[in-house]
């Protein structure tokens, strides 16, 4: 059937909750991921394959600004081009919400992310010392203006 990119519902809870804690030293809560649930202000998008969530993205949106909280893809499911979709389709999703800009945190020393984001337009614009936790680490601020 192939890749599907769809807003997350109920159904995707526990597999989104599954791949946080094994992409994330300190992941969501399921009471933060379902307050991540879309509405008028938040989307969040997975890509599913047959049933099964690959791997998702979280937005939250104040007027024509938009945050990822996380895109993550489940280890085993990598170097397929996942991530790659689900930023598209929040690209999509953000002109259609007529959002100026997307904005992220990564750690410093994630240079695969920090790479994906690169490829999508998305440019170092700060730093914020010592923000990550387990381990300590700093985070680069990267933001894509959207036109």
């Amino acid at each position: 059937m192939g890749i599907r990119i769809v807003s997350a519902g109920e159904r995707h809870i526990e597999q989104i909750l599954a791949i946080e804690k094994r992409c994330f030293s300190v992941p969501f809560t399921e009471e933060q991921l379902r307050s991540q649930m879309p509405d008028g202000s938040h989307v969040l998008l997975v890509a599913e394959e047959d049933g099964r969530v690959l791997g998702y993205v979280g937005l939250m949106y104040v007027l024509d600004e938009g945050y990822i909280s996380n895109v993550a893809v489940a280890p085993e499911h990598r170097r397929r081009g996942i991530a790659d979709m689900l930023i598209i389709e929040l690209r999509r999703v953000c002109g259609d919400l007529k959002l100026v800009f997307m904005t992220l945190e990564v750690r410093a020393g994630n240079e695969p992310a920090r790479s994906l984001y690169k490829k999508h337009g998305f440019t170092d614009v700060g730093r914020r010392k010592n923000y990550y936790t387990l381990p300590t680490e700093d985070a680069i601020l990267m933001t894509s203006y959207l036109n």
